[in-house]
């Protein structure tokens, strides 16, 4: 199978900071790829070098058979994680200006932004200029952007942010149909539900490093279940009593229930039964673990426990100014 886009030990720094380091990625034409991890992970600087935005300063890199993005550019589609419109354009102008950027033919250009207007349900924006739209609405239309030309590459930067779920929702059928049109697609998000909902294959960035590069599939298979939902009778304040039983590592409450952790190896069916034998249960069930449980469970070496919550919080804080945005 072709490659879309290849790594090897590709480098990048910011003066003293290692931004990227010895990153290797193998992307199949045709395949959907998530990019996860918190804020300031190295996913952007990754993304912007596959697009020849940046170069690394050691490694090798190509991009749908070329040494960079800048020979295949009319083949790429791009949504930058910082948006980026012509406020002042009116939006039908704005999306024919992107077409004839990406070589698209003035003839039928027009008939082709009005249908993929109508789809994302901005039928009567074509005149309105780009300014009086809202965040959501100029966001649908630079998706457009990157996909009117029908693009074999698509990379996406954090494209649910700003969304409502309604958009959320639309937006993610229409990457699912570039998908099954036989396109590769790429996306960075640092909420990482969203690449559970969308993707097929994970790459897990932390630290300029990259931790985890699977199937879903796989990445579930391998992660054996190490938690429970319990939810006792007699409520949350039966926590230590849950901390006693035999196999369990640690207890937290969550959402008016409890998260139990089991020790290493031990069996959650076994210990479900030990469970339901100590106290009465409204319920008890085996929490099969996110992506997120997976990158705490590999950044903290397998070492879950009153502060994987902390830790959790910290990692997925969104920046709170400019200076913390992703690097």
């Amino acid at each position: 199978m072709s490659q879309a886009v290849s790594m090897q030990g590709v480098r990048k720094t910011f003066g003293s900071k290692v931004a990227v380091e010895g990153i290797d990625l193998t992307i199949p034409e045709g395949s959907i790829y998530g990019f996860i991890g918190p804020n300031g992970a190295g996913k952007t600087t990754t993304i912007r070098m596959i697009m020849s935005i940046l170069f690394p300063d050691r490694g090798e890199l190509s991009v749908l058979g070329k040494k960079s993005a800048v020979e295949s550019k009319d083949r790429i589609g791009y949504l930058p994680e910082e948006r980026g419109i012509y406020k002042k354009m009116k939006v039908g102008s704005f999306l024919m200006h992107m077409g004839r950027l990406k070589g698209l033919d003035r003839h039928g250009l027009k008939s082709r932004v009005m249908e993929w207007l109508e789809r994302v349900e901005l039928a009567d924006v074509y005149k309105k200029k780009c300014e009086e739209l809202s965040k959501g609405m100029q966001q649908k239309v630079q998706f457009i952007a990157s996909v009117l030309h029908e693009p074999d590459l698509i990379i996406l930067d954090e494209p649910f942010s700003g969304l409502d779920p309604v958009n959320m929702r639309l937006l993610r059928s229409l990457i699912d149909e570039q998908h099954a049109n036989g396109k590769t697609v790429i996306f960075s998000t640092h909420v990482m539900h969203q690449a559970e909902q969308n993707c097929d294959h994970i790459v897990m960035i932390h630290q300029g490093r990259k931790v985890l590069d699977d199937t879903l599939d796989d990445i579930r298979a391998r992660f054996d279940p190490r938690a429970l939902h319990v939810d006792p009778i007699a409520g949350v304040g039966q926590a230590d009593a849950v901390a006693r039983v035999q196999g369990v590592a640690h207890v937290t409450p969550v959402e008016g229930a409890l998260e139990v952790v089991l020790d290493e190896g031990v069996d959650p069916q076994l210990a479900m039964r030990s469970l339901l034998e100590a106290m009465p249960m409204n319920r008890v069930e085996i929490k099969r673990p996110s992506l997120e449980d997976i990158f705490i469970e590999i950044v903290t070496g397998g070492k879950r426990g009153a502060d994987a919550e902390q830790l959790r919080a910290e990692l997925f804080a969104e920046p709170t100014n400019e200076g913390e945005a992703e690097s």
